[in-house]
């Protein structure tokens, strides 16, 4: 059964516009909103909560800060009006704290004179309480709370049965008359889990972060000085459900935060409706979360750099291809085996959270002829030499597509004292070897160009 929502006011709906907000559009005749008006709020809500079963209320989505003034009497602007009822700190005013009922209509009372602090109230059993526009209070239960209704209406208030809350989840924003934070789909939003304090404390190593700003509750927040001896301290502190910014050192000249998060609660479970707005970082992080090692993807190589390093492009994030994870078979260059703007496929290596890193593996999806070679020893066949190093020559065997190289030892080279390669054979000569032995694990082929002879050619 969908909730009992009903909007308070202290309006005759005759003098109430009919538009979202229902704006009072009579002429005050009081003199005061702290008075008796006042009172019959808090003790309508009171009675809402016991038809309801509710003694104790939770604090959502918290903030201060701001004063959009609307009654007949100046806000107190004295802690936000939090002033007595938590310490200068807001310590316990923060998402998710519990309060006492008699606490919660004096978070009502502080709303109501519009004093700063502002927040939704809400208990098991789908009970909520919130104030809104025009100081309308928004009641919602799952009960029909009869008994409430009479007594709201004895107190001289008009409470009045809505199918929804202008406040449900997908019309919040709209109610306060705001887009989202960036006017567009914030995506998933990234927890302050042990991936993200690994991503921290990697980025204060690598001197990358230097302050996370905690924001814990909407319009107020405090700044804390990041080392890898603080860390730990610092994160013991963090106000639960808070909004979380790293940034670089203020010194540097790279403004913009790092990456974000909302610590969740300590089962793991992000509760905080808030957002955060996201970074590169953060996309990153939501892109990672998809993929796992062993998984093949598709991507565009988009650079290839000078220490080797190939660059792809899988989904809007770069990953990379290291350049043993190129070809089974030998090669000079990167670009050899890739080029700039080619699509490729390969195998995910890992997904390192921590340092947001992907190595793919091409080679992971080519046959590696290795082991089957270990089939050809004792063989002999020809070779094109490719290199010459003192001591000896590496041959490319000829009839190998895969372009498998070997090894010629300079005593395998020719009979007696030969001091240099170079006085047997050049590079780009054909040559005959005989197969002597293959390691498929250290990758190493051993060849003898004197035993592929016959007596009479040696």
């Amino acid at each position: 059964m969908p909730p009992f929502v009903y909007r308070i006011t202290e309006y005759e709906p005759e003098d109430r516009d009919r538009d979202r907000h229902g704006s009072h559009t009579a002429a005050e005749d009081t003199t005061s909103d702290h008075g008796p008006v006042e009172a019959a709020y808090l003790q309508a809500i009171a009675a809402f909560a016991e038809d309801t079963g509710v003694n104790r209320l939770a604090v959502r989505e918290p903030g201060v800060g701001r004063h959009a003034h609307s009654g007949l009497e100046p806000a107190i602007d004295d802690g936000y009006g939090l002033a007595g009822l938590f310490p200068p700190d807001l310590s316990g005013f923060h998402d998710g704290a519990e309060v006492t009922l008699s606490v919660g209509l004096e978070l009502v009372r502080v709303m109501l004179r519009d004093n700063g602090a502002r927040c939704c109230l809400e208990a098991a059993g789908g009970f909520t309480v919130r104030v809104g526009w025009d100081q309308y209070v928004y009641v919602t239960s799952e009960k029909p709370c009869q008994g409430a209704l009479a007594r709201t209406r004895a107190l001289g208030l008009f409470p009045e049965r809505l199918e929804r809350s202008p406040y449900d989840a997908d019309d919040a924003d709209d109610a306060d008359g705001e887009d989202g934070e960036d006017g567009e789909d914030q995506g998933v939003q990234r927890p302050a889990d042990g991936d993200f304090w690994d991503r921290l404390r990697w980025s204060v190593a690598m001197r990358k972060a230097a302050v996370l700003e905690e924001e814990y509750v909407d319009g107020a927040s405090r700044r804390h000085r990041l080392t890898e001896d603080t860390l730990d301290e610092v994160r013991a502190r963090i106000t639960p459900r808070a909004r979380l910014t790293v940034w670089p050192d203020p010194s540097t000249e790279e403004p913009d935060p790092l990456f974000t998060a909302v610590l969740p609660d300590s089962d793991g479970v992000l509760r905080a409706r808030w957002r955060t707005e996201p970074t590169q970082s953060d996309r990153d992080w939501a892109f990672l979360r998809t993929i796992r090692p062993g998984e093949i993807c598709t991507g565009t190589v988009t650079e290839i750099a000078d220490f080797g390093v190939t660059f792809v492009d899988i989904g809007g994030f770069t990953a990379m291809i290291n350049l043993p994870e190129l070809s089974w078979r030998p090669f000079d260059h990167p670009s050899d085996i890739v080029t700039v703007g080619q699509r490729i496929s390969a195998e995910i290596l890992d997904v390192d959270m921590k340092s947001e890193r992907v190595p793919l593996s091409l080679k992971a999806l080519q046959h590696d002829p290795m082991p089957a070679f270990v089939q050809q020893i004792g063989q002999v066949t020809t070779g094109v030499v490719t290199r010459l190093v003192p001591f000896g020559a590496c041959v490319r065997i000829e009839d190998r597509a895969d372009g498998l190289e070997g090894f010629v030892h300079l005593t395998e080279l020719a009979e007696g004292d030969t001091h240099r390669p170079e006085d047997v054979t050049r590079v780009g000569a054909t040559l005959a070897v005989k197969i002597m032995d293959v390691d498929p694990s250290r990758r190493r082929i051993g060849l003898s160009h004197l035993k592929a002879l016959t007596p009479r050619q040696r």
